[in-house]
């Protein structure tokens, strides 16, 4: 049972994956039954039925060449067929062999099918729900006709049959109309489901896009002020460090824009795995870095000084082109009750500190100046 169910749910994910499959599923299913069909009225020589059939089984055949090989503008054509084929054979069978083998109970599985197709196909708003209403009445009218028809005329071809066979014949004719109705509803629910995920990993993609900065991959400066209101109401310590890449603009108008990407980027690239789960690292503005640490001062200097040593060391590649850069870092603690600018401002003047003094160094609190 389990193994079926597997089965099933890998149908409906590769219909969700190929949408013509989608229509060739419920197609090949409908042919199948017509192919029942076929030989069920051969058994019984009901001659009307059998050709009817044929018919409907190559009618189908055309209509799953059309789903392979056809356009998507052509998909609705088939479903036009299919609902009218539907429609007309539950209509003759009940009037050809009565109304109790339950061939006119498929009409009322077009309901659903006409409005899941209909949305799926139509692109107009107002016909992907004008056109189903109407197939809708089209098919309650067939419904409700072949009983008063087949109620004061009676069968065409009255079938002597045992009451097994009739109940056979019966649940067949159910079996395949509530079957057509889970397929129906299955496929509707995963492409819910897929709808769903599709507008999840928008909403993800479209977050990103407004707190990442697309250059570096760091958060942005707007994100970062929403890491300090957590924080500040929170009433937890951190610590900021304010980084500058050393004579940046000199590394742009030497090597171009294009090497100053790189620059920048792979600093972004150091500082995040260097920071990695103990705090956040935003780009504050051109060149600059901050950094916001939930960890000790004395943790978050060595994490400074590890970045700084690791920036010096690395080489940096565009092309033939190979150099060396370094950078300088202010460090501040900030303590519950004191303005996140004062902090930065601390931090931002130690940076400068560092710049005026040599560069290429970590200013921390522990630092006279």
């Amino acid at each position: 049972m389990i193994a079926k169910l597997g089965t099933i749910k890998g149908l409906l994910e590769r219909s969700l994956q190929d949408e013509k499959f989608k229509y060739k599923l419920i197609t090949y299913t409908i042919t199948g039954v017509h192919v029942f069909l076929v030989i069920l009225f051969s058994i019984l020589r009901v001659y009307p039925l059998i050709i009817f059939n044929i018919g409907s089984v190559i009618t189908y055949v055309r209509c799953i060449n059309i789903i392979k090989y056809g356009y998507e503008k052509e998909l609705i054509k088939t479903f036009y067929i299919t609902y009218v084929e539907i429609i007309i054979h539950s209509f003759v069978a009940a009037i050809c062999i009565g109304w109790r083998f339950g061939f006119a109970q498929y009409t009322i599985g077009l309901i659903p099918f006409g409005y899941y197709m209909c949305v799926t196909l139509i692109d107009d708003t107002k016909k992907k729900y004008l056109v189903p209403t109407l197939l809708g009445l089209a098919a309650l009218l067939s419904f409700v006709g072949c009983r008063m028809i087949s109620m004061f005329t009676g069968a065409l071809f009255p079938l002597n049959v045992p009451p097994v066979v009739e109940l056979f014949i019966y649940i067949f004719n159910s079996i395949c109309n509530f079957g057509f109705l889970f397929l129906v509803t299955l496929v509707f629910i995963m492409d819910m489901q897929a709808a769903t995920n599709l507008l999840r990993n928008q909403n993800v993609a479209l977050d990103n896009m407004a707190s990442i900065d697309p250059l570096t991959g760091l958060y942005n400066r707007r994100s970062m002020q929403d890491f300090f209101d957590e924080v500040m109401k929170a009433e937890e310590d951190f610590c900021l460090v304010m980084c500058d890449i050393d004579n940046f603009k000199r590394v742009n108008d030497t090597y171009g824009h294009d090497f100053g990407d790189v620059v920048l980027k792979e600093i972004s690239q150091i500082i995040r795995n260097q920071v990695n789960s103990h705090g956040n690292v935003c780009r504050w503005g051109g060149e600059e870095i901050l950094i916001m640490t939930k960890v000790p001062l004395d943790h978050t200097c060595r994490i400074a000084e590890h970045i700084r040593a690791e920036v010096e060391a690395h080489p940096f590649r565009l092309h033939e082109t190979v150099i060396h850069c370094s950078l300088t870092l202010g460090v501040a603690a900030h303590r519950p009750g004191n303005v996140v600018e004062d902090t930065i401002t601390h931090a931002d003047r130690r940076l400068y500190y560092g710049k005026k003094n040599g560069k290429n160094r970590v200013v921390s609190p522990f630092d006279a100046q």
